[in-house]
């Protein structure tokens, strides 16, 4: 298991800490009219290789909230956001979000194979237990895209691709089937509309909860960086790696002889040099003006 060394979450007046994730603090709310939900904050921190780096990403955690709340407002789908009016310690980065009960499987959706996919494909020729044409390459667009469920692992730990009968064995058929249809349906919205703003959705990792009465709740982010590959639909070419509006930047410096980091040594990666920082930073802000056709 990797040392994450995440930081204790920051005091805020009239919230009690709940937990501190990679990137994200959660806190219950004291008082006020949303008294016992959740208040959610992103933090400027990266994470890479299951390490929670030194360094942070400047405006990293207000881009990530302003990108979720502008998809959640463009998918039109239940989600679990109740507020933004949010402590003016954290706001712009924060929102307040109902309390759900969390389904404990990461709801993928893939387009295209690159990533763990590609790894499970190039190994048995399948990706969560469905066969895949031969032939594909690195960046390859499905013939559909596909519902590709993985476990959610302990902090420090990856997460691991399962198939859909697993998943259907952990939260039952009906709502197995519902997680499917609702994570392929985001992916198909989401995929159009940044199509038509010249970027590819390759795939996008979605969390849902249980609402009042069993309704299907998205939570936590969406479509962000963060959580999904968006790659420049013009330089879109098959057969290797694709540039991408993400922490690839900063994957791809750790890795480089560069940094000096071995991967396999068990401790985490250097602090990152103020070009990588920035060119990350700026990979961010692309990405969200071009998705939201906002300047940040």
């Amino acid at each position: 298991m990797a040392d994450l060394n995440i930081p204790e979450a920051p005091p805020i007046p009239g919230a009690t800490p709940l937990h501190s994730g990679k990137v994200r603090d959660l806190y219950v709310l004291d008082s006020g009219p949303y008294a016992g939900e959740l208040l959610m904050v992103a933090s400027d921190r990266l994470s890479i290789f299951d390490y929670v780096l030194d360094t942070t990403i400047p405006d990293k955690g207000e881009i990530l909230t302003r990108l979720s709340l502008w998809w959640f407002a463009e998918l039109g789908v239940p989600h679990h956001v109740l507020s933004t009016d949010v402590p003016e310690a954290v706001r712009g980065r924060a929102v307040v979000c109902r309390r759900l009960d969390m389904y404990p499987v990461e709801c993928v959706a893939r387009g295209y194979l690159t990533g763990s996919g590609l790894l499970d494909y190039r190994a048995t020729g399948e990706v969560c237990g469905l066969a895949l044409p031969p032939g594909l390459e690195d960046g390859s667009r499905l013939p559909e895209p596909i519902f590709t469920p993985a476990t959610k692992a302990a902090l420090g730990e990856h997460d691991e691709n399962v198939s859909y009968e697993q998943v259907a064995g952990v939260v039952g058929a009906d709502t197995a089937a519902a997680l499917r249809e609702r994570t392929l349906d985001v992916y198909a919205r989401a995929e159009a509309v940044a199509r038509e703003r010249g970027i590819i959705l390759a795939d996008t990792k979605l969390e849902f909860g249980a609402g009042a009465e069993g309704t299907l709740v998205l939570a936590d982010e969406v479509l962000t960086p963060d959580s999904s590959r968006f790659w420049p639909a013009a330089e879109w070419r098959p057969g290797h790696a694709q540039p991408s509006y993400d922490k690839q930047i900063v994957r791809n410096w750790a890795l480089s002889p560069e940094s000096g980091w071995d991967k396999a040594s068990g401790v985490a990666p250097p602090p990152l040099p103020r070009e990588v920082v920035e060119r990350t930073r700026s990979r961010y802000v692309e990405a969200y003006e071009l998705l939201t056709g906002e300047r940040f």
